[in-house]
Order: C-alpha cells, then sequence, then structure tokens
C-alpha cells in the first residue's frame, strides 16, 4: 500500500530495456483527474505504457494516483490476453474516468533502442 496508490503490471520500462529484443515505444501521460475539477483539488495520475515496437504488443503499464488498483486489474487482464497498442487504441473511453487515459494516449514520449540508447527521431 502507498499514498498516492501505485500500480504496476508487466514489465517496467527498465526491465523492457533489460529483455527487449527490439526497440521499446514508451507512451505517457500526466492530468489532474476529472473528478478533481470541480474541487480544484490538486492531485495528479501518471501512467504509462511499455510497448515492444516490433510487435505493438502492450508488455507493461504502470499508474500512479487515486483509483490506481482498481484501473491496473483491468489492465493486468489485457496484458495477459496479449493486447497490442493498437487494440487498446481502437477501445472507445468510459468517460469521464481516469481509466480512459490508457486507450487515448497516442503520442510516443520516447522510443528506446534495443542498446538501451533514446533514438532522437520518433
Amino acid at each position: 500500500f502507498s499514498i498516492p496508490p501505485l500500480s504496476v503490471v508487466g514489465l517496467s520500462e527498465e526491465q523492457a530495456i533489460e529483455q527487449a529484443n527490439g526497440d521499446i515505444l514508451v507512451y505517457t501521460s500526466t492530468f489532474n483527474p476529472m473528478k478533481n475539477s470541480i474541487s480544484g483539488r490538486q492531485e495528479k495520475t501518471l501512467m504509462k505504457l511499455i510497448v515492444s515496437a516490433e510487435t505493438d504488443k502492450v508488455i507493461g503499464a504502470s499508474m500512479c494516483g487515486p483509483d490506481a488498483a482498481e484501473i491496473m486489474q483491468g489492465i493486468a487482464i489485457a496484458l495477459k490476453c496479449g493486447a497490442t497498442k493498437a487494440q487498446f487504441d481502437s477501445t472507445v473511453g468510459i468517460h469521464p474516468s481516469s481509466a480512459e487515459e490508457f486507450v487515448t494516449m497516442r503520442s510516443v514520449t520516447r522510443r528506446i533502442a534495443a542498446a538501451g540508447k533514446p533514438k532522437t527521431n520518433l
């Protein structure tokens, strides 16, 4: 247990780099959950998806913020089933929810070469 809640499923970014057979794509998002908009509460949420560039398979995900454990349970099932980033992208997000962020991350934050060095050209 932690405050704020933190959940990780699959490989971390570091583990993915160590075990990679090819490049790794990292998608991240940081935002203030909509449920905090009315109250003005500043409680950020961070989400990350780790994707194999070669197979498009989502190989890891992490979340730090409210409801992380509840949201990540569903993500864990998707990873266990071998979901791809394209399948995440084609999923309609449940609105309003923080979970919808996992299916709306479209821009690669960084691409890490198999050797573990970031590539500058996305």
